[in-house]
């Protein structure tokens, strides 16, 4: 009997772990909170649950501050046809996105575009696409 209890509290875990580390856009970011960044990306992360990358942009008195944008996940950016690639650490960028509600240097990226205008990554990071 205590086996047959613990194999099944072990199950359940194992289904619950990657629940765990995830959230909805709703929780994190708040579609109300529009905010638009230019800067220089300084660093890719290509991995799951989402695709990040790291912006330094010039605040408001010309320091550079460094913010985070999260994307949608490798497998449906590979599906949109983009890769690790597309957008490298000294690419100039603008982006356009939602903050994240704890007042964080946070934000799910919406649209991404190159210097050149070419759109990279599109569309936010929202309970649909996760």
């Amino acid at each position: 009997m205590r086996f047959a209890v613990l194999s099944l509290v072990i199950g359940l875990l194992g289904f619950a772990a990657p629940a765990v580390g995830h959230h909805s856009f709703a929780a994190e970011y708040d579609s109300n909170k529009k905010v638009q960044l230019a800067g220089v990306v300084a660093k890719v992360e290509w991995m799951n649950p989402h695709a990040r990358f790291y912006l330094d942009v010039k605040d408001g008195s010309g320091n550079v501050v460094t913010w985070e944008l999260e994307l949608r996940s490798p497998n449906v950016l590979r599906v949109e046809g983009w890769s690790r690639t597309s957008m490298k650490a000294g690419d100039r960028v603008t982006v356009d996105g939602y903050l994240a509600r704890d007042g964080s240097r946070l934000a799910s990226a919406r649209d991404v575009r190159l210097a050149n205008g070419r759109r990279v990554f599109s569309g936010p990071v929202t309970a649909l696409q996760q």
